[in-house]
């Protein structure tokens, strides 16, 4: 069993929901997604704790607006919970679930809440009333295999972090965001012999994101659901999608690999920086052991200079199976932060007929 209270499924946005785990708060209430109407509510709530949390982004209405129109397995009027307290926001929740390239089973969550609130037991009750939701999910899944509860938490966010481990989340594997802080000394490496880079027009997009995908599959974080056609679409409406700055090797008309180089603007604006990103360094399975990666990243780091970025970073999985962590130490890189990967065993249960409800009454 997930836990003692269930959740009904409502979908009338600003019906209130009972969480009998939750702290007795004057003004407080959770209530369900109001859709376009909550998205500057959860940017505040963003903004309002990511200097307590060590995190370094840019989120505008427009970007939540983008990323909600292009959900996968996610429904946000079921999916989602607000905290109000005398009718401001001060936090929210949402759930979704994919499946991994084992036929492994993530059933994920996230729970923001604005610093001034943690330590009253606001954050523990949304993240309990999310794993009930995501059991109420997985029960419906008749799938066999390994079901997981997961999240993530950069190690920055001690409360985030020291929260789910009370409830009995382990980190399970990490990944490290890497900085080169200068870009000089780039070295002059080759392509290998009957490989060739030329400008992506947007007649390759497609079979440059095919070639990534497959790339990909054998990497512990692949699900289908990430590399979906609605994500290609949504990709392609980000601000950040820059093909001109791409680094892709051709082998005739096949895709060898690649590094998507991007730029955000707003986000250098905000810290005051020029960074560039190296990302989505691949090489597909037949090209590889033969330089191709560290040829393309050197050519994507004068890329960066050229377009007057004073520094690269990128993330990496601190376990790569193709020593990529060494290939971009020994290329500059340095580990700035480091984000892990929380799971929990989520043991299914099958709820009777009519089940799974607790009250939830219309706001007002």
């Amino acid at each position: 069993m997930i836990g003692e209270a269930r959740t009904t499924l409502v979908e009338e946005a600003g019906h209130t929901i009972v969480l009998a785990d939750a702290p007795t708060i004057p003004g407080l209430i959770f209530r369900c997604f109001r859709g376009e109407l909550d998205y500057p509510s959860m940017v505040a709530v963003i903004e309002g704790s990511k200097e307590v949390d060590g995190l370094e982004r840019t989120d505008t209405v427009q970007d939540v607006a983008r990323f909600y129109d292009n959900l996968v397995n996610c429904d946000p009027y079921q999916d989602m919970l607000f905290a109000e307290v005398d009718g401001d926001v001060i936090g929210y929740s949402r759930v979704m679930w994919a499946v991994g390239p084992e036929g492994q089973r993530y059933y994920r969550h996230f729970t923001y809440l604005l610093p001034d609130w943690r330590g009253t037991g606001i954050r523990q009750a949304m993240l309990r009333h999310s794993e009930r939701r995501l059991g109420d999910i997985a029960a419906e899944h008749q799938e066999t295999g390994t079901f997981w509860f997961e999240t993530y938490a950069t190690g920055t966010e001690h409360h985030w972090e020291n929260l789910l481990i009370a409830e009995g989340y382990q980190a399970a594997q990490y990944r490290f965001q890497m900085v080169r802080p200068h870009l000089t000394e780039i070295p002059d490496l080759p392509l290998p012999e009957g490989l060739e880079v030329h400008p992506v027009g947007p007649e390759d997009t497609y079979a440059v994101w095919l070639a990534a995908k497959e790339a990909y599959q054998e990497a512990w974080w692949y699900t289908e659901e990430g590399w979906s056609d609605q994500r290609y679409e949504a990709w392609k409406q980000d601000p950040t999608f820059d093909p001109r700055l791409w680094q892709v090797a051709w082998d005739g008309d096949q895709v060898a690999g690649m590094v998507l180089n991007y730029i955000s603007v707003e986000e250098n604006r905000e810290y005051g920086r020029k960074r560039g990103y190296t990302e989505t360094i691949c090489v597909r399975r037949p090209w590889r052991r033969r330089g191709l990666a560290r040829a393309l990243l050197a050519r994507s780091l004068r890329v960066l200079q050229q377009q007057g970025q004073a520094e690269a970073a990128l993330s990496v999985d601190a376990e790569n199976p193709s020593g990529a962590l060494r290939l971009y130490t020994s290329m500059g890189f340095i580990v700035h932060k480091q984000t892990a990967v929380f799971r929990k065993p989520l043991a299914r249960s099958w709820p009777e007929e009519k089940g799974n409800q607790v009250t939830r009454e219309k706001s007002g």
